[in-house]
């Protein structure tokens, strides 16, 4: 025989179709997006995993100050790898043909062996005057196929958009914090058009593959290390990386599959919450029809079939927003999230994958979890005796007494009363705002740090420009008056300027020795005395560093930092005698002349300028870098690109979360008291006095937990944030506009306002003949 418990569930959900359906909906759309994210970050991963082997992306790459020889590539050769010329030049291009270059462009001739290029849409280079260039780059700057640029004062036509599999993230230099792909991009052009570009600004870059692949990244790091070894002693060596630390081909795999667990997270966090609500409105279910369920019991009832019953409808709900949230996953959002990685990477195409995990993550977990939470929540209720059922007894211990409440005025201790009757749905609504604010304050955080980021590192810029330059070779003295030294001397460009107001700087770049965790790119300053462009307080026995330096590693003056040669084992120890505020870097200071005699450089020894104007007197091919206002600036602006429409989501996402929390707490609060509103109807209460008595006491707790969940979120994003960062090279400066908190608890009040407003309505439905029903 059937159970006949069932024929109630269709009731019980007609009687609260309200609540159910908003359940219903929340977790469809949660369940979804998350089901279309699992199913494109899969599908991208495997792209890019796939992209390895498909385009033959390199196992590394190197500079050299000259080009190899016929000799030394041979001898490199030895090393069981094999060696591809991948030379590039980095040009000014003027996308909008204002004459006003805005970005650079790095060009390589069309590949054929290594570092293969995708190409997304229109046709590759065939001619001198076209060129293909990345997708991202062009979508950032609004180009089309058949769009014309100018790239090193010539015109190009755009003849297709590419994806290269050596840069899915378009880094420009890979020490940097974030790549930039609004003013920096990758563009293909035939042989014959990349040598009619000149030669100022070439790279003379190789890349390598082994000709076995490493095991694993253990084996792959051993391998790069030997490698290097010897790349060092048989060439003029100036750049090495490996791709094991290539952000630009690591990046976007590691940022993908970091990704898919904060994802996850969220989606467990938030079937957590709803099972809650669920057992709290099951619980309340539970205590207004005691009587049946000690009718039920004593008619032979077992606690299992009651609590099978209760648990249907939640596990059922779940199921089907979990079925219809992966149809939804697999067609809507799973292009919305798509999209999102091509906003941000430069992916080759993705095919669609069948996800079995993600159907497993995101309809079999929530499913258990919500019936897990609720058969132990709902599970104790149920264990009374039949007769304490029938007497509506639900005392733990012995018989309930009430809690005795202060001489306070009627309303205040009726007010009391509501909040100790109902302490357990206060206490999720609580958690749940602290969960929803998390989330708002750091959809919100975001644009503001940004912005405030920017403007620091604009600010405290130690100059308008930095030339970083190639400093030649010094001529051994013992060469100085042989013909070839001669020559050298009378060939080689000078080095001076005429510009006024310059002033010459020392620079190398070292690695962090920080513990559990590769080291990154330190830059060291040598800085003259009495400078006129950097302040910092300069020591001949320690060293000063930049803020960004103190806060990302923790150190304090007295501390001593300890860094590395890039590709020798020598190191050095510097104690920290002062920190400078320089937020664009992480940088460290010396005076100029310990600087060269640290790393063993003549007393005359510089590699850069420091300059207000731009220094229009020097060769090109002798300036390395330049560093300037966009390049400080270039995090913020790349985050607010491929960001800034998440924070958005995020903002809306969490006052959803917080509106439905409310809704659905109060609503339970409001029916868990029907008896006792209808009854102070009869006594001649209007609504506005019942709502004065029932939401103000909900009133207070919303008002009390957004100010505290404010206070323990801004402490827990802080964490959060230190967390997050840590992976990455660089460092923002960690700062919440003040502003913020005014604009959530206003933006909490006003979302409380709206669900008031809905529930002042339900208390005006509630009959007077409601409490004459369940006289006991």
């Amino acid at each position: 025989m059937k159970n006949p418990l069932r024929k109630r569930l269709l009731r019980e959900l007609k009687n609260d179709i309200g609540k159910y359906l908003v359940i219903f909906l929340f977790m469809t759309a949660t369940i979804g997006f998350v089901s279309g994210f699992l199913v494109a970050d899969e599908s991208m991963l495997y792209a890019y995993d796939e992209s390895f082997e498909k385009y033959n992306v390199e196992n590394g790459n190197f500079t050299t100050e000259q080009k190899l020889t016929d000799n030394q590539r041979t001898r490199l050769e030895k090393e069981k790898v094999t060696i591809y010329e991948n030379f590039y030049k980095d040009e000014d291009a003027d996308t909008d043909l204002d004459s006003e270059p805005k970005s650079t462009i790095r060009l390589f001739k069309t590949r054929t062996e290594v570092n293969l290029v995708c190409l997304m849409k229109g046709e590759m280079p065939q001619q001198k005057d076209e060129i293909a260039i990345d997708r991202m780059y062009a979508d950032n700057n609004d180009l089309q196929v058949g769009d014309v640029i100018s790239v090193d004062k010539k015109e190009l036509t755009v003849t297709g958009l590419v994806a290269l599999s050596d840069y899915s993230a378009l880094f420009s230099n890979s020490s940097d914090m974030m790549f930039d792909a609004v003013k920096f991009g990758v563009g293909i052009m035939t042989e014959e058009g990349y040598d009619a570009i000149t030669d100022d600004h070439i790279k003379y870059c190789y890349s390598w593959k082994y000709d076995t692949e490493p095991k694993d990244e253990n084996e792959e790091k051993e391998w790069s290390d030997d490698f290097v070894e010897v790349l060092a002693a048989h060439s003029s060596l100036t750049g090495y990386l490996p791709r094991y630390g290539n952000q630009a081909i690591k990046f976007t795999g590691d940022d993908m599959g970091g990704d898919k667990v904060m994802v996850e997270v969220l989606l467990y966090i938030l079937i957590a919450i709803m099972a809650f609500i669920f057992a709290v409105t099951t619980n309340n279910t539970i205590v207004k029809e005691a009587s049946v369920i000690g009718t039920l019991r004593a008619s032979g009832y077992t606690r299992r079939e009651l609590l099978l019953h209760y648990l249907s409808l939640p596990v059922l709900i779940t199921i089907l927003s979990a079925v219809i949230g992966n149809i939804l996953g697999y067609t809507v959002f799973k292009d919305i999230c798509a999209g999102m990685y091509y906003g941000s990477y430069s992916l080759p195409t993705y095919q669609t994958r069948w996800n079995a995990n993600a159907f497993l993550l995101t309809t079999v977990i929530p499913a258990i979890l919500m019936f897990v939470i609720n058969a132990v929540l709902i599970s104790g209720r149920l264990r009374l005796s039949p007769l304490r059922f029938l007497r509506h007894d639900f005392a733990k211990k012995g018989k309930s007494h009430a809690v005795r409440l202060p001489n306070f005025r009627f309303f205040s201790r009726f007010r009391l009363r509501i909040l100790l009757q109902n302490k357990s749905s206060y206490f999720t609504l609580f958690l749940g705002i602290v969960f929803a604010n998390i989330l708002l304050l750091f959809g919100m955080m975001m644009k503001p740090l940004l912005s405030h980021y920017q403007t620091e590192a604009v600010e405290n810029m130690l100059a308008d420009y930095q030339y970083i330059l190639n400093v030649p070779d010094p001529i051994d003295e013992d060469d100085e008056y042989t013909l070839m030294g001669i020559v050298q001397k009378f060939l080689t460009p000078s080095l001076k300027t005429n510009t006024e107001g310059v002033e010459t700087f020392a620079l190398t770049s070292l690695k962090n020795i920080p513990k559990n965790r590769e080291g990154e790119s330190i830059s060291v300053y040598g800085i003259q005395k009495d400078s006129k462009y950097v302040s910092a307080e300069l020591f001949e026995d320690g060293v000063t560093i930049s803020d960004g330096y103190a806060e990302k590693y923790g150190m304090k003056v007295g501390d001593t930092l300890e860094l590395k040669e890039p590709y020798e084992d020598k190191t050095y120890s510097f104690e920290v005698k002062s920190i400078y505020a320089y937020p664009g870097a992480l940088a460290v200071f010396l005076p100029m002349d310990v600087f060269c005699e640290e790393f063993d450089h003549p007393e005359d020894y510089f590699n850069g300028y420091f300059s207000n104007e731009p220094i229009t007197d020097l060769e090109e091919s002798y300036i390395a870098t330049k560093i300037t206002e966009d390049d400080m600036t270039k995090i913020s602006r790349q985050l607010n690109v491929s960001m800034g429409e998440m924070f958005q989501l995020i903002n809306v996402f969490s006052i959803v979360l917080f509106m439905l929390l409310i809704y659905l707490l109060t609503k339970l609060i409001i029916e868990k008291n029907t008896t006792s509103i209808s009854m102070v109807k009869i006594l001649g209460y209007e609504n506005r006095e019942i709502l004065s008595l029932y939401l103000t006491a909900t009133t207070w707790v919303v008002i009390v937990s957004i100010g505290v969940s404010l206070i323990i979120a801004s402490a827990l994003i802080r964490q959060i944030y230190v967390i997050m960062l840590s992976e990455y090279s660089g460092w923002l400066t960690y700062y919440i506009d003040p502003a913020i908190y005014g604009k959530m608890y206003l933006m909490g009040l006003a979302a409380y306002a709206v669900i008031a407003v809905l529930q002042f309505r339900h208390i005006q439905k509630i009959p007077m003949d409601e409490a004459l029903k369940n006289v006991e």
